[in-house]
């Protein structure tokens, strides 16, 4: 009977680890990611080992990163969604709206970045690494022009010092 018990411990917490991981799903038709498409250049940094256990991009508001995820947003993004994620061809992505709700989260937005989304924005895998995906969103976090409480991907000690986003022209940049 130990022994019984010990292996539904063991089943229980492996089981809870397995739904702990974050789940992938196309934005468009609900279907899971295959990450096997992706380059594979990229794949086993430290940012992206972190981000496919738990979801959280550890690139987020770090400024060790943050010119490195400005350009890499400003070469990929901001020909469709604006330098300051105002919008052009694309949706504005510096505000609260969304046009996809699970984009709210950064597995969301990564899952829309990797499988693409509908209109124009086809998947990204091909021309992204799965690091350099990581980046633009981060990039994207920094864009924000909503308040703290409304920013999910921010952790409580980065929601205490949040600011959000103005251009340098000190304007603030919302969708229009």
């Amino acid at each position: 009977m130990r022994h019984l018990s010990l292996a539904v411990i063991v089943f229980g917490l492996g089981a809870a680890a397995a739904l702990a991981q974050p789940q992938f799903y196309n934005t468009v038709d609900g279907s899971p990611l295959n990450f096997d498409d992706a380059m594979e250049e990229g794949r086993d940094t430290e940012a992206v080992k972190e981000f496919m256990a738990t979801g959280v991009n550890i690139y987020n508001e770090n400024p060790e990163v943050m010119a490195q995820a400005e350009e890499t947003y400003n070469t990929m993004c901001s020909g469709c969604h604006g330098h300051y994620g105002e919008g052009k061809i694309g949706p504005g992505i510096n505000d609260s709206y969304w046009t996809y709700p699970q984009n709210e989260t950064d597995v969301g937005l990564f899952s829309t970045l990797y499988g693409g989304a509908s209109g124009q924005m086809g998947p990204m895998w091909g021309s992204l690494t799965l690091d350099e995906m990581l980046l633009a969103m981060a990039w994207v976090r920094h864009l924000y022009t909503g308040e703290a409480e409304t920013a999910s991907w921010l952790t409580p000690e980065q929601r205490e010092s949040f600011t959000p986003f103005k251009s340098k022209s000190g304007e603030e940049d919302e969708q229009s």
